[in-house]
């Protein structure tokens, strides 16, 4: 009988004629291009998608309601289109058995299921939201293919383009959107989008944020070099260049940015950066400007208090800028009465 293969003995730590390393050898580790980092899949539905292309109204009740049932989606009817962007549609729609009027936004485009349901999650956290000074959503509908959600309608509009010279009501206005944001920040809720046209009054002169969580909802339906100019405006400068602030992002204190950015507009009755420039400049001129020019200031006619509230909200380190609740107690707000709102304030 032949004897086996000898077994395999690890060489003892004593033994000279075998060295274990070469201190002399190297292994390149790879270098990762972070430009090429690619994202994980999401993981696949636990059950099959039913959602077709009937129209099918989510069960959203309004918050202060739970045994309501929000309207049928045939029984609205479109009376007109009250806005437009990039992202969708805003029509004034009436609910036939009430006579109600509503705001119903139609976001553009067939969505892939995983997309279809990220906006579903996105929804049910706005219809949770309950505030008197955050326009309430209310309900949603796949129809066609299109996703659209009814929201609270603001017969007064937007304040976009609205002078407002007269600074207890501009105080007025200002406490209005900060306890709307005071808000949704206790609610670990970033806006992302404060501007003027996403401030909505009504003829109680209410005034109350819209879109609040729709820019995110569009960001899962758009290309993301798709965004217009005028929302870039309003962003503040550490979230168009990151190497500003090391790479953090304070999605709260971008909203304090763009809250003052839009109540200087008011009072100036201008875009605080330039007007041509926030309307109808370049990208790279109005980034440039946002980014490494001097944060706007009110101007020296303005009040001792607005002018530090503003220097307050317009401050290029985030880390100084106040906090909603902080500026609900500046001398601006709390040193100002509401007034009426006269004809050059809100054409």
């Amino acid at each position: 009988m032949r004897p086996g293969p000898a077994p395999f003995r690890p060489a003892q730590p004593g033994n000279a004629n075998r060295p274990r390393r070469r201190p002399d050898l190297t292994l390149p580790l790879p270098q990762r291009d972070p430009f090429q980092a690619v994202p994980l899949p999401l993981p696949p539905p636990s059950a099959p998608s039913t959602v077709g292309a009937s129209s099918v109204a989510t069960s959203l009740a309004p918050p202060c309601s739970s045994s309501s049932q929000p309207p049928s989606f045939s029984d609205l009817e479109r009376l007109r289109r009250i806005g437009s962007g990039s992202g969708g549609t805003v029509w004034m729609v009436r609910h036939r058995p009430t006579g109600r009027d509503y705001a119903l936004k139609v976001i553009y485009g067939n969505h892939e299921d995983a997309v279809r349901r990220q906006i579903l999650r996105e929804i049910k956290i706005l219809r949770t939201a309950d505030n008197p000074f955050v326009v309430r959503c209310l309900a949603m509908y796949d129809h066609g293919g299109e996703i659209q959600i009814l929201l609270e309608f603001m017969d007064g509009g937007s304040l976009e383009g609205s002078r407002i010279a007269s600074e207890p009501f501009l105080a007025e206005v200002a406490r209005q959107v900060l306890a709307g944001l005071a808000y949704l920040h206790r609610r670990r809720i970033v806006h992302r989008d404060i501007k003027p046209s996403n401030l909505l009054i009504d003829s109680g002169r209410r005034v109350k944020i819209a879109d609040f969580g729709v820019s995110r909802i569009l960001a899962q339906t758009m290309d993301p070099c798709n965004s217009s100019v005028g929302t870039i405006a309003y962003m503040s400068p550490e979230r168009i260049n990151t190497d500003l602030n090391h790479g953090v992002y304070d999605g709260y204190a971008g909203d304090i940015w763009s809250f003052g950015l839009s109540i200087l507009e008011f009072y100036l009755g201008r875009f605080p950066f330039g007007e041509n420039l926030g309307r109808q400049g370049d990208w790279a001129s109005l980034m440039c400007a946002i980014c490494y020019a001097d944060p706007p200031e009110a101007p020296p006619t303005a009040s001792p208090d607005f002018r530090d509230f503003i220097s307050r909200c317009l401050q290029k380190d985030p880390a100084q800028r106040l906090k909603a609740v902080q500026l609900l107690q500046h001398p601006f707000i709390t040193n100002n009465q509401p007034s009426s709102l006269t004809s050059s304030a809100h054409p």
